[in-house]
């Protein structure tokens, strides 16, 4: 039984007529003919009643032709299945974020996908390194942008960009007349920071010698589990912090209640990275997210200091 065999019946059923449903089918006469012949002997029944006026289907004939219709129909669906699979851009792609990338990457990175692959959609999440790595290992996303390092088995990354730390003050603050700012000096009791679980806050001590862990904690215990919060309470006075690039002008504050400065070089920086599985069958979708974030990541450094 083949699917061919099954289409000569289905047409045939449908023409009841073998040189109409020949024709249909591409195929002579004879060809149809024995096609059909043949399945009846596999199966042992007769799937139609010949006479020399017409061709009409038996009672089990009726029933085969409704089953090989239901499986030409699913034979179809899988071709288009995997027609879908070479396109590997025309599929959801299953995203995931650390939460110091993705409120600033996603709305530019999605209006860019949206021109170079409209039929790809974005699942999103933002998380902690950890948890998008499990879920990374899991299947339960397809890629994940995050800070380096970042190692993993079977697991392939792509450095994006790099992204220099900046100093959020508020706009009054004896800083904001300099021009940049020493890491040195970022030992006051006021500096604002991350929780723990976030890799951005690790960055940041490391960025800042007199922070670092084995020496006094000279910080402020006060803590955020997100920049914007950590960006109000700099706005109310509270103390200075340090944010990635990208977050340094996504706000809504008017001018004159924040005040940002760059670090004295060397500047640190982290450098932002794509992670997927070595696994992963669409590459593609990866070289155009990789490409995506590119384009619409190229960070430029604020052009007033005030």
């Amino acid at each position: 039984m083949t699917l061919t065999e099954l289409r000569y019946i289905v047409t045939l059923a449908q023409e009841s007529h073998f040189g109409r449903a020949a024709e249909r089918c591409h195929v002579s006469q004879p060809t149809l003919s024995v096609g059909v012949k043949k399945l009846e002997d596999e199966l042992g029944v007769l799937i139609f009643e010949r006479t020399k006026s017409a061709v009409r289907l038996t009672p089990v004939g009726e029933g085969i032709v409704t089953q090989a219709q239901k499986v030409l129909e699913q034979a179809q669906s899988i071709r288009e299945l995997a027609q879908a699979g070479k396109n590997q851009l025309a599929a959801p792609l299953k995203v995931g974020a650390i939460y110091t990338v993705g409120p600033y990457m996603f709305p530019h990175l999605i209006p860019q996908l949206h021109r170079v692959a409209p039929d790809m959609p974005l699942y999103i999440e933002e998380n902690f390194t950890h948890v998008l790595r499990d879920k990374l290992r899991t299947g339960e996303l397809d890629a994940i942008i995050i800070a380096l390092p970042f190692q993993e088995a079977d697991v392939l990354t792509l450095p994006l960009y790099d992204e220099p730390f900046y100093v959020l003050m508020p706009a009054n603050h004896p800083w904001s007349k300099k021009d940049t700012i020493d890491s040195e000096m970022l030992n006051d009791k006021s500096l604002l920071l991350l929780g723990e679980g976030h890799c951005f806050r690790d960055q940041v001590l490391e960025a800042c010698p007199t922070t670092r862990k084995g020496e006094a904690p000279s910080h402020t215990t006060v803590e955020s589990s997100s920049l914007e919060t950590i960006r109000h309470m700099v706005a109310s006075g509270l103390g200075v912090s340090i944010l990635p690039l990208s977050a340094v002008d996504s706000h809504h504050y008017s001018a004159g209640v924040l005040d940002i400065r760059p670090l004295t070089p060397p500047v640190p920086f982290r450098t932002v990275a794509i992670a997927w599985r070595a696994s992963f069958p669409r590459p593609r979708a990866i070289e155009v997210l990789a490409d995506s974030i590119r384009l619409c990541s190229v960070a430029k450094p604020p052009a007033d200091k005030a």
